[in-house]
């Protein structure tokens, strides 16, 4: 059994209203589709991360959203919140969902609309299948296969803890000796890394390391 982790470019007219507000708007990083029922109806619904705010300008585009039937949402206290929509595919959209459903995969949550523009998803089948799919995605968005193997399970499980933008900054801390014992790097450097302001580099740290650290103490301790 395979696993394929693609990157799929969509340009602006083909992206979901929300993906689009996401790429639009400073203060949002991504938003992560944890689970969706009915995708083969013509309404469905999802459950959503969306890690940014503030939560009343997304608010207001839902509201503003032909798509959108019913939305509820759920706030955290780390600047993120949790989103329960019932809408319907856009044309693209269900383009996407034939293309991975025909093949007879299976996709790994969660399903991430980036800042970038991008969609990234996991896709787990037997490897002519998996071919298939990518064969299948509509035209005029762009596929970029970033891995494909033999498909293990615990590999997803660390993506779970933190955004990928999160684990940049973490991966960037690191090489530069952020985390040494003295301190060899700063949040300087990891700005510098990621292309962004030391300020940004430095809420990253201290959402992921919140993130990390509040999973240890629910989970109880170390193993």
């Amino acid at each position: 059994m395979k696993y394929v982790r693609l990157s799929l470019s969509l340009p602006p007219d083909a992206r979901n209203p929300m993906h689009q507000f996401v790429v639009d708007h400073d203060g949002y990083e991504a938003s992560y589709l944890l689970r969706g029922n009915n995708i083969d109806a013509d309404v469905h619904t999802m459950l959503f991360y969306v890690d940014g705010h503030p939560v009343a300008p997304y608010r207001e585009a839902l509201e503003a959203t032909e798509y959108v039937i019913e939305y509820a949402i759920s706030t955290c206290p780390d600047d993120s919140f949790y989103l329960y929509v019932r809408d319907r595919f856009s044309e693209t959209g269900r383009g996407i969902v034939d293309a991975v459903t025909a093949a007879g995969l299976v996709g790994v949550s969660p399903v991430v609309f980036r800042a970038d523009g991008t969609m990234a998803l996991t896709l787990v089948g037997p490897g002519e299948t998996v071919q298939r799919a990518v064969e299948a995605v509509p035209d005029g968005i762009g596929v970029d296969v970033r891995e494909v193997g033999e498909y293990v399970n615990h590999r997803f499980e660390p993506t779970a803890a933190l955004t990928d933008r999160q684990f940049e900054a973490v991966a960037a801390a690191v090489d530069c000796g952020y985390y040494e014992e003295p301190r060899e790097g700063s949040t300087a450097d990891v700005a510098e890394a990621l292309g962004c302001s030391p300020g940004t580099a430095a809420e990253h740290l201290r959402k992921a390391e919140k993130r990390v650290m509040g999973r240890l103490v629910d989970g109880g301790g170390p193993a």
